[in-house]
């Protein structure tokens, strides 16, 4: 079986999902509380990457791993966030927010970055990889744009019907990404294996300077405990599946070896942040 036939279909509910969350009062925050919403999205749009590039240099990345680390980066925050920040205590509607507002503007940065990428890998100049940004961008309207704005089409009209549809898909969301990295991992086992030693140490770096960088960024804003947990788990949690699906597409890359970075960041990113939750969790029993 073709992975990719079960990406589209994980990645455009999981957006499908989001977009039955959203109201307008989410859009609102960056209004009402514009620091922490530019926090967020400045440690996930810029920062993220950028560790990500740094990461790929000083572990000399070969460079198809080079464009995936920074592939995994670029991405959005993924929508099991939401539930990671309400278990830790965060502030949900937050996290709701800098989701949807990372989904949206990675829709033009993710071209961007990625052609950088390419550039700054080698791999271009090899012939080993070509990115059509073009059909990258069609991709991401299609699989992410589209799904959310029938989400919020369908909040509007029937509120009801979304609400029940948003407990259901909430309920799916990790178990569908779970089974998407195993899967993808079956299929790739040699290749990861052979190169988990490296690309393991890279990615979990990634994932602890994240989590760092977003801790100290939002203790020099002065912000709140839960507004800092969530910011925590936002930068730290990226859409991985949105990842495999531009590494994986016929129509972008074609290239499992890409995707590689992303899979191992699935299941390393939720053993961290579920850890990190755990501890929040204990802290908080212990304080009582």
């Amino acid at each position: 079986m073709n992975p990719i036939l079960l990406v589209i279909p994980i990645l455009s509910i999981l957006m499908f999902d989001l977009g039955l969350t959203l109201r307008l009062s989410d859009f609102k925050l960056l209004a009402k509380r514009p620091l922490p919403v530019a926090i967020g999205l400045i440690g996930q749009l810029v920062v993220l990457p950028l560790v990500a590039y740094g990461l790929a240099v000083a572990f000399h990345l070969p460079p198809l791993f080079f464009v995936g680390m920074v592939l995994i980066a670029c991405c959005p925050g993924g929508s099991s966030s939401n539930v990671f920040s309400m278990l830790a205590g965060g502030d949900v509607a937050l996290s709701v927010t800098l989701t949807a507002l990372s989904s949206i503007i990675t829709l033009v940065t993710v071209p961007v970055i990625l052609a950088w990428a390419v550039a700054e890998s080698g791999a271009a100049a090899v012939g080993a990889v070509h990115l059509p940004v073009g059909n990258l961008l069609v991709q991401n309207i299609v699989l992410m744009a589209v799904p959310i704005a029938l989400g919020v089409v369908v909040k509007h009209r029937w509120p009801t019907a979304a609400s029940s549809m948003a407990r259901v898909l909430g309920k799916i969301a990790f178990p569908a990404l779970m089974l998407l990295a195993g899967i993808f991992f079956v299929q790739h086992k040699v290749t990861i294996i052979d190169n988990f030693g490296q690309l393991g140490s890279c990615v979990l770096a990634l994932i602890l300077l994240a989590i760092g960088v977003a801790a100290l960024l939002s203790r020099m804003a002065r912000l709140s405990g839960q507004v800092r947990r969530t910011i925590v788990i936002e930068v730290g949690m990226q859409n991985a599946a949105q990842a495999i699906a531009i590494a994986s597409s016929p129509f972008i890359f074609d290239n499992p070896v890409i995707a590689t970075p992303a899979i191992i960041y699935a299941l390393l990113m939720n053993v961290v942040l579920l850890a990190y939750v755990g501890a929040i969790r204990m802290r908080k029993k212990s304080a009582t």
